[in-house]
C-alpha cells in the first residue's frame, strides 16, 4: 500500500511538474504557427504570378540569353521574373550557372534535388505541428484536471474553476494549431511541387539541343 501510494504521488508531482512547460510550449506553438501563416500568405501571393506560357516565355528567353553569350548576369535576371520564391529564385541561378559546362545535367539534377530536400524541410515545421498542437492540447488538458477534482472533492469551487479554464482553454488552442498547421502543409505540398516541376521545365530547355 505504501508503495503504491508513493507511486500515485511521484507520478502526480512529474504531471504538475509538467504542468507550465506545457503551457509555455502551447503558446510557442501558436506563435510559431502564426508566423508560418504569414509566411504562408506571401507565398500565396507571390504565385498568383504564375502561368505557364510566362514560364516558357521567360525560359526561352534566357536560354536565348546565355546561347548569344549575353553573360550569366542577364540571363539570371531574367529568370529571376519567374522565381515564386527565395529558394526557387536561387535554384534558377544555379540553373543558369551551370549552363554550358561539361557537367552541367548532373549538377543541375543535384540542384533540384536539393531545392525538393529544402522544401521537405520547410514542410516538416508545420507537419511536426500538426501532431504536436494537439498533443500539446491534450496535455495541457489532462494535467490540470487532477487538481481541478482535488479541488473538488475539497470543495473548493475556485481551485475547481480555474483549473478547468486553464484545461479547456489550452484545448482549444492545441486543436488551432493542429487545424491551421494541417492546412498549411496540405496546400504548402501542392505549391513546391509546383515548383519543383517549373524547376525541371527550365532545366530541360536549358539543356536540350
Amino acid at each position: 500500500m505504501f508503495f503504491a501510494d508513493l507511486e500515485s504521488e511521484v507520478i502526480f508531482e512529474v504531471a504538475e511538474a509538467l504542468r507550465v512547460p506545457v503551457l509555455i510550449l502551447t503558446v510557442l506553438a501558436l506563435g510559431v504557427v502564426l508566423v508560418e501563416l504569414g509566411g504562408f500568405a506571401v507565398e500565396l501571393s507571390r504565385r498568383r504570378r504564375r502561368d505557364l506560357q510566362r514560364l516558357r516565355s521567360v525560359t526561352e528567353e534566357t536560354r536565348r540569353l546565355l546561347a548569344d553569350g549575353k553573360g550569366a548576369d542577364q540571363a539570371e535576371r531574367t529568370v529571376d521574373r519567374v522565381a515564386w520564391s527565395v529558394a526557387m529564385g536561387r535554384t534558377l541561378r544555379l540553373l543558369v550557372g551551370e549552363w554550358g559546362k561539361p557537367d552541367a545535367e548532373s549538377m543541375m539534377a543535384k540542384a533540384l534535388a536539393e531545392h525538393d530536400f529544402g522544401s521537405l524541410r520547410r514542410l516538416e515545421r508545420t507537419r511536426l505541428l500538426v501532431r504536436a498542437g494537439p498533443a500539446l492540447g491534450l496535455m495541457g488538458t489532462l494535467i490540470p484536471l487532477s487538481p481541478a477534482l482535488a479541488g473538488l472533492a475539497a470543495g473548493d469551487v475556485q481551485e475547481l474553476s480555474e483549473n478547468l479554464r486553464v484545461a479547456f482553454s489550452v484545448t482549444v488552442i492545441g486543436l488551432l494549431i493542429g487545424a491551421i498547421a494541417f492546412g498549411i502543409s496540405l496546400v504548402r505540398d501542392r505549391l513546391y511541387g509546383q515548383d519543383l516541376s517549373d524547376l525541371e521545365f527550365v532545366a530541360n530547355r536549358l539543356t536540350a539541343p
